[in-house]
């Protein structure tokens, strides 16, 4: 009943999108057509429907459809291939990079400083919102490869039946209801619906990341919604046939495609980071409060009387005191700085700003094959003579004939084969049997091979036939539930708990049995030969955590950071798996399916998502939900994975990461950050890192706000209390770039804080003045100007080079406070001055620079400078020393809070 709904329903659709087409040849232009003639998607469950009926439902024939058919048909559909959403031009990027307020504020006292004739400042100014444009232009010119890379996986050419003749046509025209013969090494070009199978395996790890090549069966399948993994008589675009061949019928091409859908899905919008947001949010605040200001102080100037070409001029240098111009340079720099230090702790950065996001992480969903496990399947236990064995009691239970007979079985019934340099190739179940032969000395040649009964999905057997001492003995392997019931004298049911204890602990359970022979079969027969066999015994095959893995997410919980298996895998493998490291540690940790999530509704799965610890057989879009509905209640989320059904969550995520042993090219470009061995523990050290790094931004930001902030109430207050404007718009660019830059960038290399990892992750709305750097920069910037404005009230009263000591006292004011905040906690005599020589080189950088332009009479125009005496130099450096030690001792004051002495 349901077959014939859905081919009337399909063959309705065909006749109202055939009809609108031949509307649309008519009346519109082939530009207009090609846009408007996109094919009705049908969501169909092919893998349902027996092969006659879909023949039927597609119009098509065992021979293939007709040239001419086909060519109607890819007018209908259009061509099989990916196509990407609207891009933005280079010329757009780049121009996207002058939005930000900050930058427009910049731009305004550029113009105005021009107009003014003040061309210094105009062309500092320019200089500066330029190279920010140039380092933010090519960040996101960079970030935009995941789509060309998905196309690259279209297959350029098939092997494709038209009226009944076999021909190599480009992939791209292929249509809905073409034949298609697959063998051994093509690639899968559209989704199939297989027709034909002999022995045909398919490797979909990068599509469904099932590690374990697909056997492909023909028959119809009974469960409606079954995940992709598990639809055995499909085929998807872009997987790979590893092994024997077969024929198939096209179901859909281009966008149409699961391949294509995950192309869709990549065009979502990326998330922005923690730093991003705040910074953001930062930058809007700051530029409300620098038009205020400036609008208040060139107002009250002109009601007081004030020459309003210098009033233009304060304003102009307050707003370039309140912006930190070195600010988005500072935080590129030390991003790319820590990028390349991480590349020695095994991970790639892709897109910076995923350095300081991995300090935020609150969530980690990792693959579980290769990331979590060793990706190499392990024979961990045996059933034997009614008794189970762990793996260091092999070389004991051999002594047992049955058990040496099992160990040879394991060696014969294989066929993997040792490459060039002794490594076993082949099935990876088969060489995890052959590797315990191989422990045991199991020797094969003895035992040649003299016939064999292929394995193949419908009978999920194999049956290897071998001569020795005289004798035929056939060795037969499968699924244990099928093997029993071909055994003689054995105890079922007890077995078949057995089966099932062991695939309770997340083993692939084979079963082995044996039968002697009088003669060697000479066209052997599974119905013949596959019964009234001898049970030899179980094998539980896993492939076993890392051993690193229990100690990294052990680091993760103390961290306060959540880990989660998302797998293709069964879901009690990866919920044994999930215990075995710590994952899964109470009854409160839930374990759901693909199938299980498709029921839930968005608010069920909401309430639940944060006690969900595996995830099992999931789809693209499903992964995509898991990250969406863990940053809705709101979590910073890294995302791990290798396939191309990775890629959409990837580029989702807070923090995509691929990999780079495994990871598809498509995975790569959609991640952020890349893992060079694999491995979850190196997630745990990246971090470790990005939270130092983030630290270390937040004590930049801090630096470099206190300077500006004490920048603008030391040109606020002066006018106030009747002094001079202090400070000239080059002096601030001066100090906000080269004072400022210099040290701020040395604080990346700062060594992390001894609790980095002891600590929850920092909350996600966390500002960046939260935690009291806000009050810092408030008191400490108003301590500042206070020093500098009492130095040139003092300067200007005994007549000595005011404005310059005012220039000079504010910048040795910052060395002090940089070297100050190296730790939050400790006092900078107890970390060590020379633990970070970076900082050290660039004060020192600094205090040189500075003496040169006070010293040196060229240059003296230009930045508006007097040479010092000794003696207004000493005093000079003396009262910038007072905030180093007020910094020393607010942190005393802190330490001795905390400590409760």
């Amino acid at each position: 009943m349901q077959n014939k709904n859905c081919k009337r329903f399909y063959s309705v659709a065909v006749d109202i999108r055939a009809g609108f087409n031949k509307f649309a040849l008519f009346y519109f232009s082939p530009i207009v057509r090609k846009e408007i003639l996109t094919p009705i998607t049908f969501n169909m469950n092919w893998h349902l429907i027996g092969t006659q009926e879909i023949f039927e439902l597609l119009e098509s024939k065992q021979q293939g459809l007709s040239a001419t058919e086909a060519e109607k048909r890819l007018l209908q559909y259009g061509p099989n291939e990916l196509q990407e959403g609207k891009k933005k031009t280079a010329i757009a990027i780049f121009l996207s990079q002058f939005k930000d307020v900050m930058i427009l504020i910049l731009l305004a006292a550029a113009v105005v400083s021009g107009i003014i004739g003040d061309a210094t400042d105009t062309i500092v100014i320019l200089i500066i919102v330029l190279l920010n444009a140039i380092i933010g232009f090519l960040q996101e010119y960079r970030a935009e490869k995941a789509m060309q890379a998905l196309k690259q996986m279209a297959v350029t050419q098939a092997r494709v039946l038209r009226d009944g003749n076999s021909n190599w046509l480009p992939a791209t025209k292929l249509v809905p209801g073409d034949m298609v013969m697959l063998e051994a090494g093509n690639a899968v070009p559209a989704d199939v619906r297989i027709i034909e199978s002999v022995n045909l395996k398919i490797e979909e790890a990068a599509l469904t990341g099932e590690s374990h090549a697909v056997e492909k069966i023909t028959y119809p399948l009974t469960a409606e919604d079954l995940p992709l993994g598990d639809r055995k008589n499909m085929a998807f675009k872009g997987t790979f046939v590893i092994y024997g061949r077969g024929a198939a019928i096209v179901t859909a091409t281009g966008m149409q495609t699961e391949l294509g859908r995950i192309a869709q899905m990549l065009q979502e919008e990326e998330t922005l980071t923690p730093l991003q947001q705040r910074m953001q949010s930062f930058g809007k605040k700051l530029s409300l409060l620098v038009l205020l200001l400036c609008a208040v102080f060139f107002a009250a100037g002109l009601l007081r009387g004030e020459d309003t070409v210098r009033m233009v001029l304060t304003s102009i240098s307050l707003a370039v005191a309140a912006i930190p111009e070195a600010l988005p340079a500072v935080i590129t720099i030390s991003l790319a700085l820590a990028a390349k230090r991480m590349i020695r702790l095994k991970s790639l950065i892709r897109k910076l700003p995923a350095v300081e996001t991995l300090g935020s992480v609150t969530y980690i969903c990792s693959d579980k094959t290769g990331t979590i496990t060793k990706n190499k399947m392990h024979v961990e236990e045996v059933f034997v003579n009614e008794r189970m064995y762990e793996r260091k009691d092999f070389e004991f239970v051999k002594q047992q004939p049955a058990a040496a007979l099992l160990f040879q079985a394991f060696a014969l019934n294989n066929d993997v084969a040792a490459d060039e340099e002794n490594k076993l190739k082949g099935d990876s179940t088969e060489i995890a049997l052959m590797e315990v032969a191989m422990e045991q000395n199991i020797k094969i040649d003895v035992w040649p091979r003299m016939n064999e009964i292929a394995f193949d999905a419908e009978r999920k057997m194999m049956t290897t036939f071998h001569e020795h001492d005289n004798k035929i003995i056939g060795f037969t392997k499968g699924a244990p539930d099928v093997l029993l019931q071909r055994c003689l004298y054995i105890d079922k049911p007890a077995l078949l708990k057995q089966v099932d204890d062991m695939a309770a602990k997340g083993y692939r359970v084979m079963g082995f049995a044996y039968r002697y022979w009088d003669e060697l079969p000479v066209s052997p027969d599974s119905t013949l030969h596959e019964n009234e066999l001898q049970f030899l015994g179980l094998a539980g095959i896993i492939d076993p955590p890392r051993d690193e893995v229990l100690d990294a997410v052990a680091q993760c919980k103390k961290a306060g950071i959540v880990p989660v298996i998302i797998t293709g895998d069964h879901p009690l493998t990866g919920k044994t798996i999930a215990q075995r490291t710590g994952i899964v540690t109470s009854e409160n940790d839930l374990v759901i399916t693909g199938r299980e999530l498709t029921a839930m509704d968005n608010d069920s799965f909401l309430s639940k998502v944060e006690k969900i610890k595996v995830y099992a057989r999931v789809s693209p879009e499903q992964k995509l939900q898991i990250v969406k509905a863990l940053q809705q209640k709101g979590n910073y989320v890294a995302m791990t994975g290798d396939g191309v059904n990775d890629a959409p969550s990837l580029k989702k995520a807070n923090i995509g990461i691929a990999m780079g042993i495994t990871g598809t090219d498509v995975s790569k470009e959609a991640a952020h950050m890349i893992l060079l061995d694999d491995n979850f523990s190196t997630i745990v050290k990246a971090v470790r890192e990005g939270r130092r790094i983030y630290d270390n931004i937040l004590k930049f930001i801090k630096y470099l706000m206190t300077t500006n902030s004490s920048e603008i109430w030391t040109l606020l207050l002066g006018p106030i209390i009747g002094l001079p404007v202090a400070l000239l718009p080059i002096h601030i660019l001066w100090i906000n770039l080269v004072s400022d830059g210099l040290p701020a960038i040395s604080l990346s290399f700062e060594k992390s804080e001894k609790d980095i990892m002891n600590r929850p992750p920092r909350q996600p709305g966390e500002s960046v003045f939260a935690n009291g750097r806000g009050l810092h920069m408030l008191w400490v910037g108003i301590l500042m100007a206070g020093i500098t404005l009492s130095l040139q009230a003092w300067a200007i009263k005994n007549g000595l080079h005011w404005q310059t000591i005012v220039f000079n006292v504010l910048c040795l004011s910052q060395m002090g406070h940089v070297l100050a905040i190296r730790s939050e906690k400790q006092s900078l005599f107890s970390i060590g001055i020379f633990s970070n020589k970076p900082m050290i080189g660039a004060v020192i950088i600094v205090l040189l620079l500075q003496f040169i332009i006070t010293y040196i009479p060229v240059l003296q125009p230009i930045f508006k400078t007097e040479a010092l005496t000794l003696s207004e130099f000493l005093i000079t450096g003396a009262a910038a020393s007072i905030v180093f030690f007020a910094v020393e001792i607010e942190k005393a004051i802190f330490r001795k809070k905390r400590t409760g002495n």
